[in-house]
């Protein structure tokens, strides 16, 4: 059993929302520094868990999720990130990927304290994912470079508090160790 854990937060998406015109360019940013993440974790045995929004569609299963995301225009930024065959997945319907979902008996069941976060948005499923695993009394890490956001003034003022507020460890993807 690993201590931590990779959750990749949102990043199976289709882009069909209200801000993705100017998310898009953030996450094209990130996709090559979570691809090396991921890569680093998976071969160090890390177990790498996908929590994701459901868009709505109850009826969503994780391969559903992916297939729609794969077969659209941006497929592009999805198949390097893509679950593999080891991947966990936890489908979500709000900004926490803890709330109301199964992932804190999950990390428990893993024997995990640390969490590492990447993904889509900074400011917004980050940060209070970050948040709610603080008061889970989980440490937290967040992948400054494999993290996107679509207002960049809101996403430093949210890695700070991250760093400030819940003594988040903010590093780059090459900076983060097992």
């Amino acid at each position: 059993m690993s201590e931590s854990a990779v959750i990749v937060i949102d990043m199976i998406n289709t882009y069909e929302h209200e801000d993705a015109d100017v998310l898009l360019p953030a996450v094209r940013e990130i996709v090559s520094p979570m691809v090396g993440l991921l890569k680093r974790a998976r071969a160090a045995g890390i177990p790498v868990i996908y929590a994701n929004d459901n868009f709505g569609e109850w009826r969503s299963h994780h391969g559903e999720l992916v297939d729609t995301a794969l077969s659209g225009p941006h497929a592009d930024l999805i198949e390097p990130i893509r679950p593999d065959g080891d991947s966990l997945f936890v489908v979500k319907a709000r900004h926490s990927i803890f709330y109301e979902t199964p992932l804190s008996y999950l990390l428990s069941q893993l024997g995990v304290r640390r969490v590492i976060l990447c993904g889509q948005v900074t400011e917004q499923c980050v940060l209070y994912s970050a948040l709610d695993a603080h008061i889970r009394h989980l440490d937290v890490v967040v992948a400054e470079d494999a993290v996107a956001s679509i207002d960049a003034e809101l996403a430093d003022a949210a890695l700070r508090m991250m760093r400030r507020n819940m003594d988040a460890e903010v590093a780059a993807v090459e900076h983060i160790e097992w």
